[in-house]
């Protein structure tokens, strides 16, 4: 989603007047309804600055990856509601009920969380903390890729992104199979909003095979990314950029392949490089 800005440009030694796509940065408030010692609780969970578009998704996959539902069947319901506001007239509140499975975490529900559009949700976890929620390593071995396929990928995500070549100014999240064919793509402003999009896209499309799959992400790699990926039990993520030391920290504890710097003819393996055929 984008629109039209009038702007002042430098070009060649001079100036002058164009109309610019730009892509649309909107907040949306996302609350919950959850059942609790029998009594229904609205309560809002979140508010995070999105580029409007697949919010559905971005809800099923931010619960997911924050493990408040253990499975895509713990919700029941997902649905936008309130007025149309703003300049771009969209509703910007979404509200998902979750089904009082005993599977729903109600300690992380009554957390506070406040998304933006750079860091996604700041501050909040640890190396340990995230222990406490995954127990298991991804799987070691597989699936294996090529160094084609991975110098590919990038290209591919960026290839099929329909806003980027508009604006250049958003990112991009891909799931691949361990050919480098490309499954799914979401893009948005916030790198962690396109990675909640494509994974709930994902769960709800039953399209997870973390032995057989890897995920591509523009922009560099920090620690909140690497931790969504994990969620997944994917293995492989493949980033455009650079990686951070606590997302290198992160990956290497739960055996996962952390690949950035992926250029042209190059790329840097940071974790676990049995998963790459070097041949």
């Amino acid at each position: 989603m984008n629109s039209k800005y009038k702007v002042l440009k430098f070009n060649s030694e001079k100036f002058e007047n164009i109309e610019d796509l730009v892509s649309i940065e909107e907040p949306l408030e996302i609350s919950l309804k959850f059942k609790e010692q029998d009594k229904w609780i609205s309560q809002n969970l979140s508010i995070t600055m999105r580029t409007p578009g697949n919010d559905e998704d971005l809800v099923r996959g931010f619960l997911f990856n924050e493990q408040i539902i253990q499975s895509i069947k713990d919700i029941d319901s997902i649905e936008s509601y309130g007025d149309k506001v703003g300049q771009y007239n969209i509703q910007n509140k979404i509200l998902a009920s979750l089904n009082n499975s005993q599977n729903v975490n109600i300690s992380k529900i009554k957390k506070d969380f406040l998304t933006n559009s750079s860091c996604g949700v700041c501050g909040k976890s640890s190396l340990d903390a995230l222990e406490i929620i995954k127990k298991n390593k991804t799987n070691s071995s597989e699936p294996k890729i090529t160094k084609e396929i991975i110098i590919q990928s990038p290209n591919i995500l960026q290839k099929n992104q329909s806003e980027f070549s508009k604006t250049g100014g958003i990112h991009a999240s891909g799931l691949f199979n361990s050919a480098g064919e490309l499954i799914s793509l979401r893009e948005d402003v916030g790198r962690h909003n396109a990675l909640d999009k494509l994974i709930g896209n994902a769960l709800i499309n039953d399209q997870l095979d973390p032995k057989t799959q890897f995920i591509t992400c523009s922009g560099r790699l920090n620690f909140e990314l690497v931790q969504k990926v994990l969620m997944t039990d994917i293995g492989i993520m493949i980033g455009v950029g650079a990686p951070t030391s606590l997302a290198i920290d992160l990956a290497n504890k739960f055996d996962m392949t952390l690949i950035g710097f992926v250029k042209r003819e190059s790329f840097n393996i940071y974790t676990n490089n049995k998963k790459v055929i070097v041949s």
